[in-house]
């Protein structure tokens, strides 16, 4: 019985042990790590000086060494035509991200304005200065309304020319008044400027209201 089970460990052992022992090219090892950024050297040297002398560099030179004298092979990157990857590809690599840290950056500038034309896009399609501005408006234009009304009839349309001049007057400044009311497409006008255009709107409404009123003082006085 035991014997049996020796046999098969004999077989099986041979198969396993060498799988598990690491092995090591010395060749491939010199020139990964020459390749990159390691000690610039390679392995065979003969072989390399031989048929790979433009990509390792390889030249000789003769040492004195008493009975081991001789040509010896060695390697320099400066005579290599390909020179060694690793800090060309560290270069890019901090090429790269500083690449990808200026379109981000560039991104999220980008990413502001667009969310403050949003803001300004909805604030010019909304009009939040008028209701400031309603009822003294139209206390105003009742006042210039009765007013003229009244000097037409007081002076029995002897007046007409003035009371024409002074209601082209209000046509205008109550037509600035609608335009800057107005929102949508084509009339996008931010709030800012909206205050701004009421506020002389008022102005020139009260201007016009005391000259109506200077008109209806005439009117009372000689009709």
């Amino acid at each position: 019985m035991k014997r049996p089970i020796l046999i098969m460990l004999a077989m099986i052992f041979p198969m396993v042990l060498p799988a598990q022992v690491p092995t090591r090219d010395k060749q491939k090892e010199y020139q990964i790590r020459s390749m990159e950024q390691g000690h610039w050297d390679f392995s065979p040297d003969w072989w390399y000086w031989a048929f790979h002398k433009n990509y390792s560099g390889a030249y000789t030179k003769w040492e004195w060494h008493g009975l081991k004298s001789g040509l010896r092979v060695h390697f320099d990157e400066g005579r290599s035509n390909v020179k060694t990857v690793g800090p060309r590809r560290e270069a890019q690599l901090a090429t790269q991200l500083l690449k990808e840290k200026i379109v981000e950056t560039e991104r999220k500038k980008i990413e502001e304005l667009n969310k403050e034309e949003v803001a300004r896009a909805a604030d010019r399609n909304v009009d939040l200065m008028y209701g400031k501005y309603k009822a003294l408006f139209s206390d105003m234009q009742a006042s210039i309304t009765e007013g003229l009304t009244y000097c037409l009839v007081k002076s029995k349309g002897k007046m007409a020319k003035s009371i024409k001049e002074l209601t082209d007057r209000n046509e205008v400044i109550t037509s600035n008044v609608a335009y800057l009311r107005r929102v949508g497409v084509g009339y996008e006008l931010e709030n800012v400027k909206r205050e701004k255009g009421f506020a002389q709107a008022k102005k020139d409404m009260e201007e016009l209201v005391k000259k109506v009123a200077s008109l209806a003082r005439l009117a009372k006085a000689y009709y």
